[in-house]
């Protein structure tokens, strides 16, 4: 899965929403391999975008804090970013080498970005998991962000079509209701949607934080549980609102012909 081909049918506890605006905003932990196998590369190439992913469409992200989670230990890694554009915007990059099994949980924490349009801070908590080496336990280990979905699906190995399952957490504590935006991840822009409630689709998680999504093709997708903060932030002098979201991104592998 070297290639980054980047919406949708929902079951179980997902309830659609109404349409949304289109241009939602991402954190993007993006990896070039989400499997580390024995005979295969042991060297991640990762991205790090604040983004638009349906549209295509990019923002600036300032240096963020990136930690990588294995067996339970937490690895400070933002030194080794290195800036770059993608396009015209401001992205980061970095090199990971995977040296023993486990479950990489890669979190990037962006500094808060004020939105103009909605008069609020948005800060998107993101992580994205490597599964290496065969190992099969860390996957669904919580970080201790404080907005996260965790996986209840191992988020990877997955085929499109296929299901994912997640738990929306706040302060460690399950969101009943908690609300979730949803966007493929359309790189080259090559995909467009019919209307602005394909662009980003809207959900529900049920009363204990739970909801399940059935991706209709294969690439990445991403999961954003948001909730207003119990923190504001100055601007300006005065009190703003923040949007604290939970992202994780998970890649779904073409389904296999027989």
């Amino acid at each position: 899965m070297r290639h980054l081909s980047l919406p949708a049918a929902l079951t179980l506890t997902l309830i659609l929403g109404c349409a949304l605006p289109a241009q939602a905003h991402f954190g993007l932990v993006i990896p070039d391999l989400n499997i580390v196998t024995k005979d295969g590369e042991k060297s991640l190439n990762l991205k790090y975008l604040f983004w638009h992913p349906m549209e295509n469409q990019g923002m600036n992200l300032d240096k963020p804090r990136v930690e990588v989670f294995v067996d339970g230990k937490k690895e400070d890694v933002s030194a080794s970013l290195a800036e770059g554009k993608t396009g015209e915007f401001v992205t980061w990059a970095s090199q990971y080498a995977v040296k023993k099994p486990g479950n990489y949980i890669f979190l990037m924490t962006p500094q808060p970005y004020f939105e103009k349009a909605e008069d609020k801070f948005i800060q998107h908590l993101t992580k994205t998991v490597v599964g290496a080496l065969g190992a099969e336990e860390g996957w669904d280990r919580p970080v201790g962000a404080k907005m996260e979905i965790v996986p209840l699906t191992r988020p990877y190995g997955l085929y499109a079509p296929g299901s994912f399952t997640g738990k929306v957490l706040f302060q460690g504590k399950p969101v009943a209701g908690a609300g979730l935006e949803i966007e493929y991840l359309n790189p080259d822009g090559a995909l467009k949607a019919p209307s602005d409630p394909y662009v980003t689709l809207k959900a529900k998680a049920d009363a204990g934080g739970v909801f399940t999504f059935t991706a209709p093709w294969d690439g990445w997708w991403g999961f954003a549980a948001l909730k207003e903060d119990t923190v504001k932030l100055k601007k300006d002098g005065k009190d703003k609102k923040v949007e604290v979201g939970g992202v994780i991104w998970v890649y779904f592998h073409p389904a296999l012909k027989k």
